[in-house]
């Protein structure tokens, strides 16, 4: 199963990026490609007929969102941090477990009515998605599901999200 893939290829570091954090690492299930490509699968087979586009958030949102819309034969759009990318775009600050940040889409990667997969690797505090989902709407593009691998359910982040469509494969 998938969801056993992602606990087996997680990897709990303590105090980071701040003491009194416990991190979900990821990236031993992105360095085993058997279990990678599992999961890329298993989240295409979802979504193939439902959305036109795949949007993933930076970072480790790139990592599984690209892969995913290849898979899918979809555009992939990155969503950044402020400043990263050329040219026009709009711009969502927020609020997230350890700070606030900023980020950004360029503002003609979409268009009005596409159907958007909105892609990150955790769901916690739901600050991130909440803005990347909002700047995907300013675009006119409708946000048809929110995917994340894994959701810190004690965090509640879901509260944030709520009318999207929110799926997480693996909930802790």
């Amino acid at each position: 199963m998938v969801e056993e893939l992602i606990l087996e290829h997680t990897r709990d570091v303590a105090d980071f990026p701040e003491p009194g954090v416990q991190f979900k690492d990821l990236t031993p299930l992105f360095a085993a490609p058997e279990a990678f490509r599992s999961v890329v699968d298993d989240i295409g087979s979802r979504y193939r007929a439902a959305v036109d586009v795949v949007v993933g958030i930076e970072a480790r949102g790139f990592i599984l969102a690209a892969p995913v819309a290849m898979a899918m034969d979809l555009p992939f759009v990155p969503v950044r941090k402020a400043g990263k990318l050329p040219g026009p775009t709009l711009r969502q600050e927020y609020s997230l477990e350890y700070g606030t940040a900023t980020i950004e889409v360029h503002s003609d990667s979409l268009a009005a009515g596409q159907r958007v997969l909105l892609l990150d690797d955790v769901l916690a505090t739901g600050g991130t998605a909440a803005a990347a989902a909002s700047l995907i709407e300013r675009t006119g593009a409708r946000v048809a599901a929110i995917e994340m691998l894994m959701e810190l359910g004690f965090l509640g982040g879901r509260a944030k999200l709520a009318g999207y469509d929110v799926n997480a494969i693996v909930s802790v």
